[in-house]
């Protein structure tokens, strides 16, 4: 995937996990399987992971190396690394420490929503200005799948709202 169609299917994703979450009515919004998140804090944690995202690419390309080195292999294709972030997940991986969500009311779900779009955007045009070789030049840690390169975060940001809006859909069927 190009980054043109990153940004594409980033707005695609994100914008599909909003309407998702906009069209519950508020016992839906607010239900959740026992240890399970409902919609808002999943839109909470969401929203934690894309914001995360935007403060790491504020950084100067060149502290990106100091900081984290350089890639060391190509990047992964979208399904290679969408699989990895699976099996992460089989093997008992769960988001922990500034990611996980806080409850957000019903009354504010629609702030939430317009927050996670204002950063999905901002995402987006900071993406704009990375060249399709600095996106697979320049690493970020990630906490289940380690060091991965700029395109394969954006892989996993795309994945990621998809897998949490299934959840949210298949929790959902048992009320």
């Amino acid at each position: 995937m190009d980054r043109q169609e990153i940004i594409k299917q980033l707005q695609w994703s994100h914008q599909s996990f909003n309407e998702t979450i906009l069209s519950l009515k508020e016992p839906a919004f607010c239900f959740s399987k026992p240890g399970k998140w409902n919609a808002g804090q999943t839109l909470d944690h969401v929203y934690k992971a894309v914001y995360a995202l935007n403060l790491a690419l504020k950084l100067p390309k060149p502290l990106f190396e100091m900081l984290y080195g350089k890639a060391n292999r190509p990047s992964k294709e979208y399904d290679a690394l969408v699989s990895k972030y699976i099996q992460k997940l089989a093997e008992g991986g769960r988001a922990s420490g500034r990611y996980l969500p806080v409850e957000v009311k019903f009354s504010n779900r629609q702030k939430a929503i317009g927050r996670l779009q204002k950063s999905i955007n901002s995402l987006s045009l900071k993406l704009a200005s990375w060249s399709e070789a600095q996106l697979d030049y320049y690493i970020l840690p990630h906490p289940l799948l380690g060091k991965i390169t700029i395109r394969e975060m954006m892989y996993f940001t795309i994945y990621h709202v998809q897998h949490h809006r299934q959840i949210v859909l298949r929790d959902l069927e048992s009320i």
